[in-house]
């Protein structure tokens, strides 16, 4: 199943993508792809409904694509989780996951406006893998047990402005948390449509130019492993998203650097 969300900015409502390639407005059985709707096995009841082949309404094709899932409680992100992106960067393999918040505030729709902050003069794109939380997570005893408490995957596009992030003192949090700066979607696949979440490609284009070309089988911690390790730490909640990393080809590793 595909997952989307349609509508006006802070009014979206829930619907599917079809083999078609058309959204279906699931508004009528469920208010919202949020933390209520996964912890109450939300899925197995979409797909009781989808299966029954009740006709759905469609939703306007100039309707507004919203992100794929509501604004979650957490958006925990991995970085330098690509050697090839930790080495274009110029700092050190990490020996555990490196993890750093970003603001929920800055989750939009997969293709709004990215305004540039206010002085800024070096904003970067980053491509990566979303990981959409299904069920509570606290101390995983196995990185096996990981599959069970994942929902789904979607692209998240973690934008960085990296004199915020790195020149301007403290950690990540500042250069990664300004209006918009993670568009998510277009859709959340389930976790029964990617059967190989360690080989997904990944491309990211700037004005058309393909900038980044990586593969998530170049992840330093997979998936599973950052959800146990996750879970060690900190209470994974229903509806939680982890972005995974970036491979390379980002603006700051360009030589010159390209913003």
């Amino acid at each position: 199943m595909k997952l989307i969300r349609f509508g006006k900015e802070k009014n979206e409502k829930p619907g599917i993508l079809n083999e078609k390639n058309e959204r279906l407005d699931l508004s009528g059985f469920f208010k919202d792809w949020d933390s209520d709707f996964f912890a109450a096995d939300g899925l197995e009841r979409l797909k009781v409904i989808i299966s029954s082949g009740q006709n759905l309404p469609l939703v306007p094709p100039d309707e507004r694509w919203g992100a794929c899932v509501a604004r979650p409680y957490k958006l925990i992100c991995i970085g330098l989780n690509y050697l090839d992106h930790a080495l274009e960067s110029g700092m050190k393999i990490p020996e555990e996951p490196v993890i750093f918040m970003k603001a929920t505030n800055t989750i939009t729709g997969p293709y709004d406006n990215v305004p540039i902050p206010r002085n800024s003069v070096k904003t970067d794109w980053e491509v990566e893998l979303a990981v959409i939380i299904g069920k509570e997570a606290s101390y995983l005893n196995s990185i096996y047990d990981s599959k069970d408490y994942i929902a789904g995957y979607c692209v998240s596009h973690d934008i960085s402005e990296r004199a915020f992030q790195l020149e301007r003192g403290g950690q990540w949090t500042k250069g990664k948390s300004c209006k918009n700066f993670n568009p998510l979607g277009p859709y959340m696949a389930t976790s029964e449509d990617i059967p190989s979440v360690s080989k997904l490609w990944m491309t990211l284009k700037v004005n058309n130019i393909a900038m980044q070309l990586g593969n998530t089988n170049k992840m330093i911690f997979d998936v599973d492993y950052l959800v146990w390790y996750l879970s060690q730490f900190i209470v994974l909640e229903p509806g939680d998203v982890i972005s995974t990393g970036t491979p390379s080809g980002v603006g700051m590793g360009q030589n010159p650097p390209l913003y």
